[in-house]
């Protein structure tokens, strides 16, 4: 076999092979090296860099079994057996996100103890299942944003093959996979990558330090490693869609932006295969350009297929539990929540106080679909990034949670769970690492403490290397074991409101412009009526028991009176923080 590595930055590369002696490679061509070897799966190995004495892992590893300081294991994609043959994806369009992080789902924290979930999540109605990153990172629990390796799966959640695994049993419960890949920076401790090459452009900073290198010298070989371990996912892990990181921070100013490459690369991928897949972009731009389809010639948009949506958390937020402190504050403004439901964009244009300064673009209502918007009231950013890691199950009592699920599961974009939102999950989702050079370890605790004690919260922020910080923020699934607990009930309605969501037409419709909001109060004490073509969906958030009348009811959570009226309708009194969806 070939081995090669891109390495222009070195003048010898040696494959180092434990107990078999090194081997030379030779430089061809635009920084690469190659050399005939052999190696078995299982075969740990490394790259010796110049005169050095220590071998560097590969730059594109499958697997690290002893972390990311040390050497490589072969590994062989098509040893595995998949059962997903006749597997082609599923749209987006119509579907519903789960977003979790593999070590805290469950107990085990590995793909495999995953697996055994599936089943919740088909029972539920999710059809697209989202990890966050699983690359391999520096220490054994992590976020999964510190990434170094982008190619090798975690050890600690099971490597390469438990992916795999985990894949093909979601496919074979009809779940399609997201993954999770962060492109515009890496981690602290373990990146090796500027020993090979010119991985990062100094002309260009990000919140995390350099940029990743997309439009300086030698940057083509720079992103076909981005491409190509996009390609990795699709072809060798079978993965059905990705969400990107941060794409506002892949600083591009080439002609072609790195995302039009990427997802233009993964589209002829699927053509070729016969598998559809779906790109989807966290983007903090509020541009439609990102989902645009591109044309010929280089004109039209970038071509993703979806956006995360941010403005519409806000909205929901700010109207279920009051907040109006940071980025929450325009969001206070009567108009938002009915804006939210015109356009997945609140600021499109418009000044935004946090950033003192106009931002975003108006969205096309009738070239966009809302579906290509993900929209979500619970995510790990918008929960971990706060000071404790407090979901909104630990803002709001029960009967807020289902009226926050209403307005979610009803809206004209794509509705994405958090782990655990489904029913209320008690435990918190804090910010975590386990970083070990004692240096960035230290440098992290005392970061995080700073960064929230100007705004007094002490010694409450928990110190994310500590143990407990991550055990605290595992699920604990015992809380839906009582039938008739509130946790249970609330699962139950999510699972209803999902239900409703495929067989009712209207309450899914993307078509942008077509909702209509009344709102009677302000703040977090008002009636919320929301239209959605014959529908209405009813929350009573102003503290007293409030009456309407409607032809039937569909769904309903904790009404206290419905009763016929004098014509063909009924009436219906839904109490403080009751729900009806009713025509």
């Amino acid at each position: 076999m070939t081995i090669e590595v891109w390495a222009p930055r070195a003048a010898r590369v040696r494959l180092r092979r434990p107990g078999r002696g090194d081997v030379e490679l030779t430089a061809t061509d635009a920084g690469w090296w190659r050399a005939e070897a052999t190696l078995a799966p299982g075969d740990e190995y490394g790259f010796v860099l110049g005169d050095a004495d220590a071998a560097r892992p590969d730059p594109r590893s499958r697997r690290q079994p002893r972390g990311v300081h040390d050497l490589s294991a072969w590994d062989d994609p098509a040893s595995f057996a998949w059962s997903d043959e006749a597997w082609t994806g599923r749209p987006l369009a119509g579907g519903l996100i789960y977003e979790l992080h593999i070590g805290t789902f469950t107990p085990e924290g590995t793909l495999d103890a995953a697996i055994g979930k599936l089943d919740h999540l088909v029972d539920l109605g999710v059809t697209h299942v989202e990890l966050l990153p699983v690359n391999a990172f520096n220490g054994t629990h992590n976020w999964g944003y510190d990434g170094v390796l982008w190619y090798a799966v975690h050890e600690a959640y099971g490597g390469p093959e438990a992916y795999r695994r985990f894949v093909d049993a979601a496919h074979a419960a009809g779940l399609a996979v997201i993954q999770d890949v962060v492109y515009n920076h890496l981690g602290p401790s373990g990146n090796y990558l500027p020993e090979f090459g010119p991985y990062f452009n100094a002309l260009h900073h990000t919140p995390w330090g350099p940029a990743v290198n997309l439009d300086g010298p030698q940057s083509d070989e720079v992103r076909r490693f981005i491409i190509e371990n996009a390609l990795m996912w699709f072809t060798e892990f079978h993965v059905d869609a990705f969400r990107l990181d941060a794409v506002h921070a892949l600083a591009d100013d080439t002609a072609v932006h790195i995302l039009e490459e990427l997802t233009a690369a993964l589209e002829l991928a699927a053509e070729q295969t016969g598998r559809n897949v779906v790109v989807v972009a966290e983007s903090d731009r509020n541009d439609p350009a990102t989902v645009t389809p591109r044309r010929d010639g280089g004109s039209g948009g970038l071509g993703l297929h979806a956006q995360w949506a941010d403005d519409v958390h806000h909205a929901l937020h700010v109207l279920l539990t009051g907040e109006t402190q940071g980025y929450y504050e325009d969001f206070a403004a009567p108009a938002a929540l009915a804006k939210m439901y015109a356009t997945p964009f609140f600021h499109d244009g418009t000044y935004s106080s946090f950033r003192e300064r106009r931002h975003g673009r108006p969205v096309d209502p009738e070239a966009t679909p809302g579906w290509r918007f993900v929209a979500s009231l619970q995510t790990h950013d918008q929960v971990g990034n706060r000071a404790t890691g407090e979901r909104l199950s630990q803002l709001v009592g029960v009967d807020r949670l289902a009226c926050a699920a209403a307005l979610l599961l009803t809206s004209p974009y794509t509705p994405m769970l958090f782990m655990g939102e489904e029913y209320g999950a008690q435990t918190p989702w804090q910010f975590f690492t386990d970083h070990v050079d004692p240096e960035i370890a230290e440098g992290t605790s005392r970061g995080r403490a700073a960064e929230f004690a100007a705004h007094g919260w002490g010694d409450a922020v928990p110190d994310p290397q500590e143990e407990s910080t991550f055990r605290n923020s595992v699920l604990r699934w015992s809380e839906i074991d009582d039938p008739d607990g509130e946790q249970s009930l609330l699962l139950d309605w999510y699972r209803t409101l999902i239900r409703l969501r495929r067989e009712v037409p209207d309450l899914s419709d993307p078509t942008l412009g077509t909702s209509r909001v009344e709102r009677d109060g302000q703040g977090p004490t008002s009636v919320v009526t929301v239209h959605r073509g014959d529908c209405r969906v009813v929350v009573n958030l102003s503290g007293e028991a409030t009456t309407i009348d409607a032809d039937r009811v569909i769904a309903a959570w904790h009404i206290v009176d419905e009763r016929p009226t004098d014509g063909r309708g009924v009436r219906v009194v839904i109490p403080a923080d009751g729900v009806a969806i009713v025509r």
